[in-house]
């Protein structure tokens, strides 16, 4: 939607364009964890498209189960069942009402946060901007500050048992990092109040913080935990549902309660297996770790010269945020990065950041090439805006 250039073809980070141009992809909204076309995941799909692309949903199908199986196996402790789904909206409404289903209808959500645009997900994000024009909205949902766990326990204290939703570091909403422990206690709060964990880790799950998970970070098991993005390896739309046992229960009990025609198609599950296999034999969680430390830290050197104009750069893992003075500025700094063909995005409720989630198989060559972008980048609107009062920042 920037820039007027059109895709046409990809592989690796890189992306092609219609003009004989190519971009390199820091962007993708976190899809990318892989590169684009990872051959391994392109080579399953084919194979499956060519003997079985899509089931009856009548007869047994094991790709299903053989996927499940992949998932759970580098799943927090605990997580043994799953659902399918198409997106991450998806698989949000699934966990919604898997809430529901064990009376757990009050939400209680975190300000800043992201869940998607269908009702139910739109309900438990944070953003009046893309609820308004879509109200009445789910009722009974509570937004608390984001890292606050203070705030939280006062909200869960409030009511009856609740379902909690949370991302482990918000993405759109600025690559916003909660304190230390605070996963942990919101765990510990909700098991104290009765409530219903889902951890929202479509964006931060399959490697991309530089673990596995999220939760892993603190070593939280939350009663649901929803994967999606990079979960296929960015070559077809697949999200997850990963629940404990007690939590899938109604669905065990009733397998038509909550359904989705290409829920678990098996060209989705093909790549599911592959790309997580990838992950795994490529050791990807490692490369996200050593690879982010070192690009977090050659941008905090770039962007140090410029104070009036970079608040802060921040970032776990292959997730980082670049906190403009203005929105303008984030707005003018993803124009000049897309001028020397980097690509990279907005946060959609934080309009002051803009944020990287480069894929894992960059190489040294493209790293360098990325901060030279920004360094650029940087240099052009130092010297178009020379002090913070020529930006109205006082």
């Amino acid at each position: 939607m920037f820039g007027g250039h059109v895709e046409v073809g990809s592989e690796g980070p890189w992306v092609h364009t219609s003009d004989g141009g190519r971009f390199l992809n820091a962007g993708g909204y976190g899809v990318f964890l892989h590169g684009a076309r990872h051959p391994a995941v392109v080579a399953a799909v084919i194979a499956q498209i060519q003997s079985h692309p899509i089931a009856t949903r009548l007869l047994l199908e094991p790709s299903v189960g053989d996927a499940a199986a992949a998932l759970v196996a580098v799943a927090p402790p605990g997580l043994t069942r799953v659902h399918f789904a198409g997106s991450g909206a998806e698989a949000v409404e699934a966990a919604i009402k898997m809430a529901r289903a064990h009376g757990r209808r009050r939400l209680v959500s975190a300000v800043g946060g992201y869940h998607g645009k269908t009702m139910g997900a739109l309900s438990v994000t944070g953003q009046n901007l893309y609820q308004q024009p879509f109200r009445p909205l789910l009722p009974d949902v509570t937004h608390v500050p984001y890292g606050d766990a203070e705030a939280l326990g006062a909200a869960l204290a409030g009511g009856p048992p609740a379902c909690v939703i949370l991302e482990p570091v918000q993405g759109e909403g600025g690559v916003v990092i909660p304190p230390p422990g605070y996963l942990r206690e919101a765990s510990r709060l909700c098991r104290q109040h009765g409530a219903f964990l889902v951890l929202d880790e479509i964006l931060t799950g399959v490697g991309r913080l530089g673990h596995w998970w999220g939760a892993d970070r603190e070593d939280v098991r939350p009663d649901v935990l929803l994967a999606g993005k990079s979960l296929s390896g960015g070559i077809v739309p697949v999200s997850a549902v990963i629940a404990t046992a007690d939590a899938f229960n109604a669905f065990d009990k009733d397998p038509f309660l909550h359904t989705s025609t290409f829920s678990g198609a098996p060209i989705a599950m093909a790549a599911t297996r592959a790309a997580i296999a990838a992950v795994t034999d490529e050791g990807l969680v490692d490369r996200a770790a050593k690879l982010g430390a070192e690009l977090l830290s050659r941008l905090q050197a770039v962007a140090a010269p410029y104070p009036h104009l970079v608040r802060e750069v921040r970032g776990v893992g292959l997730l980082i945020g670049v906190e403009f003075a203005g929105p303008g500025l984030a707005g003018e700094a993803i124009l000049e990065l897309l001028s020397a063909r980097v690509i990279v995005n907005h946060s959609m409720i934080a309009s002051t950041v803009l944020r990287l989630t480069p894929p894992a198989v960059l190489s040294g060559d493209e790293v360098a090439l990325l901060v030279e972008a920004f360094d650029s980048a940087l240099r052009t609107l130092g010297h178009r805006y020379p002090t913070a009062h020529r930006l109205g920042v006082h």
